[in-house]
């Protein structure tokens, strides 16, 4: 494992935001396994929410698609690692509030709560399998 991945791993578990992630799969009755990069997969997670087929809190990706279905999206795993020196930086569990607000800044902007998100900007659109949506049109300047 590199350097910076170790120094995430370390930072995600003293800011809580790992512990809170593996609870939050605990919850949601996934199955715990080592992934790449010092990630920790939750593959079968069962809660509704989110609705997305993955997420991560701390160094924990959440699953609902299969392996096969993951091996078709390779990127994901490294939007989702991108999520997690996302937690590294934002302290944690405190991340939940600047993400909360940009999802909403999104969805007033787009509909969409991840296109104008810069949270999911930054970890790739593409690669967590989003189509970026236009800004509504009474959002528009000049039309």
């Amino acid at each position: 494992m590199r350097r910076g991945h170790r120094v995430r791993q370390v930072v995600n578990w003293l800011n809580l935001s790992t512990p809170l992630g593996l609870l939050i799969g605990l919850l949601g009755r996934a199955r715990f396994a080592a992934g790449p990069d010092g990630l920790i997969l939750g593959r079968g997670y069962r809660l509704p929410i989110p609705p997305a087929p993955a997420f991560t809190v701390g160094n924990v990706v959440l699953l609902r698609i299969d392996d096969a279905a993951l091996a078709r999206r390779p990127a994901l795993l490294v939007h989702e690692a991108r999520h997690a020196t996302q937690y590294a930086w934002f302290i944690g569990p405190v991340m939940l509030v600047p993400y909360g607000l940009a999802a909403l800044w999104s969805l007033l902007l787009t509909g969409d709560p991840a296109s104008r998100n810069a949270f999911e900007r930054q970890a790739g659109l593409v690669d967590g399998g989003y189509v970026e949506r236009p800004l509504r049109r009474w959002r528009r300047r000049g039309r």
